[in-house]
């Protein structure tokens, strides 16, 4: 449906399962700015690394009163461990193993047997608008960084 998703856009309602077992929506952070992150497979070296550095900067994103989410195929149970072993403690990471939210988004991985995710970010504002849209990114060439950059930018301009 959401294929293509661009700046101006309203940024797809959605409901997921956090890898704390709660319930998390989109709805639930209006008035503050979202970095979506999609990622393909926890427990991967690139995700690995992309989610240890969301976590590293979480308080920079803070003083944005942003919120980090990260989206991936994975089942919240796999995310739980793999938040447990990271030591993430802010960014919440949802399940989406019927690639729901993958796909409201547009942003599944084609040419892939198992349902995965490209490696997309959303910058969403306050009013759930989308504001930035990074695509083909990849997690050792600063993506995370960037996503902070874009946000500081859209934040102050």
């Amino acid at each position: 449906m959401a294929e293509g998703l661009k700046p101006g856009d309203r940024a797809p309602p959605f409901e997921g399962i956090a890898h704390t077992g709660g319930k998390v929506r989109l709805e639930d952070f209006k008035g503050q700015p979202v970095i979506l992150y999609f990622y393909p497979r926890a427990m991967t070296p690139g995700c690995t690394r992309e989610a240890q550095r969301f976590e590293e900067l979480y308080e920079k994103f803070k003083e944005y009163n942003a919120v980090v989410i990260g989206v991936s195929t994975d089942t919240p149970e796999r995310n739980k461990r793999f938040a447990e072993k990271l030591g993430i403690k802010n960014v919440i990471l949802v399940g989406d193993p019927e690639a729901r939210i993958v796909d409201l988004y547009g942003v599944r991985k084609k040419g892939v047997k198992r349902p995965s995710a490209e490696r997309v970010t959303f910058i969403i504002d306050g009013d759930q608008v989308i504001r930035e849209v990074l695509r083909n990114v990849k997690p050792a060439e600063k993506h995370v960084d960037l996503a902070l950059e874009t946000l500081k930018r859209i934040s102050t301009g």
